[in-house]
């Protein structure tokens, strides 16, 4: 087939994609029963096929993300950052409020909700990859390379933070290892943390004061359950936990789980504890070394990329889908408090699929040009690549 021939890039990433999606559709299909009998009559597969349709227009998306050459992502992101901050704003104040969040944005006629912290995050890495390309040269000053960078960041992740703490310190905190990567002055960084940890304090602050504290509430009683371990106020943690602990090391095997029928978001949240339960831990280190193989794979694209921009897309996209990967599947194992991050390519969802197809084509854009004989096996450190952006 014509497709086949034309698919390029690093061969293993694409296989974690692949054996990642089949997981995804086992997983979503044997977590929405419950869902299916509320809403859907009963009708398990209405969930499993519309689960499938969005999975296959991501995997669309994703090849047609890496038939584009990398070196236009520059120019790309110089638009997307542009569009994203506006819709952030609208987000904020006119957005569909669901759990006293205004994440999503319906879109009209079509009536498909929309969340554009999604779209700001992909952005927002790719024009933080090309700031950071673009300064090399001038990259240690204070004036010249380290304004210019942390002014988007601290716009973007300010809009994302009252909607979504976890989704705000996700993407800051890559954008903090993009920084590192990038060259950018230790003591800059530090200070970029501190300004970060600075405002956080200022929005608590101002929302404690006021008569409608909104996600903030939430934020609070999460933590305080995280804590006091309290089994009344951590109802899904502690489903989960039965989960993995009944799933044993080889799992009930698939379709099998009980749990599914008393966890709340099974399909998203927690899809990683019905995953250990149907799966065992021998399926749960699995899943978790298909994330690590993925980071593995964008370290060694970084080092043998040809041009500076392509590395740090390549490590920017991997590590900000690992992190959320780790965070998601560190909640469902009590590790963190909950979050209602998802699990990256796995749990149901719709734009949150596309955008990580996009970003994973995107790295494998960069990987295509990482096959060419006469690229550079490694960049040098202490003299920028020609950026060729």
């Amino acid at each position: 087939m014509k497709v086949l021939s034309n698919i390029k890039g690093d061969k293993v990433i694409w296989a974690v994609v692949l054996i990642l999606s089949i997981f995804s559709i086992l997983a979503v299909y044997s977590s929405t029963g419950t869902l299916a009998y509320k809403y859907q009559g009963g009708n398990t597969e209405y969930y499993l096929l519309k689960h499938f349709i969005i999975l296959v227009f991501g995997l669309t998306l994703m090849y047609v993300a890496h038939l584009v050459k990398y070196t236009y992502y520059s120019r790309i992101s110089q638009i997307a950052i542009f569009l994203a901050v506006p819709l952030l704003l609208f987000t904020l104040l006119t957005g569909t409020n669901l759990n006293e969040a205004s994440r999503w944005l319906t879109l009209p006629i079509i009536n498909v909700t929309f969340q554009s912290s999604d779209l700001a995050k992909l952005a927002l890495i790719m024009y933080v990859a090309r700031l950071l390309s673009k300064k090399q040269e001038q990259i240690k000053d204070f004036q010249s390379a380290f304004v210019p960078i942390i002014l988007p960041i601290l716009i973007v992740c300010g809009l994302i933070l009252p909607a979504n703490f976890s989704t705000a310190a996700v993407l800051f905190t890559t954008c903090l290892v993009l920084m590192f990567v990038g060259r950018i002055n230790l003591k800059y960084i530090g200070a970029m943390i501190l300004i970060g940890v600075v405002l956080v304090g200022v929005f608590v602050a101002i929302l404690m004061n006021s008569s409608n504290q909104g996600r903030l509430g939430t934020w609070k009683n999460r933590i305080e359950n995280f804590r006091s371990g309290d089994s009344e106020g951590n109802y899904q943690v502690e489903q989960a936990k039965i989960a993995i602990a009944t799933g044993g090391f080889f799992g009930k095997l698939p379709g099998n789980s009980t749990q599914r029928n008393f966890i709340p978001h099974p399909y998203s949240d927690f899809i990683f504890a019905i995953i250990i339960e149907e799966y065992g831990i021998l399926g749960g280190f699995f899943m978790i070394l298909l994330y690590c193989i993925l980071l593995f794979r964008a370290v060694r694209i970084l080092t043998r990329s040809p041009g500076t921009f392509g590395a740090f897309l390549a490590i920017g996209c991997s590590f900000s889908l690992v992190f959320q990967a780790m965070i998601n599947m560190g909640v469902a194992v009590n590790v963190f408090p909950v979050t209602g991050q998802p699990l990256p390519l796995v749990s149901m969802g719709g734009t949150s699929i596309w955008f990580t197809s996009i970003a994973l084509g995107i790295v494998l854009s960069v990987s295509k040009e990482t096959e060419t004989p006469d690229v550079p096996e490694v960049i040098n450190a202490s003299k920028p690549a020609k950026n060729g952006e």
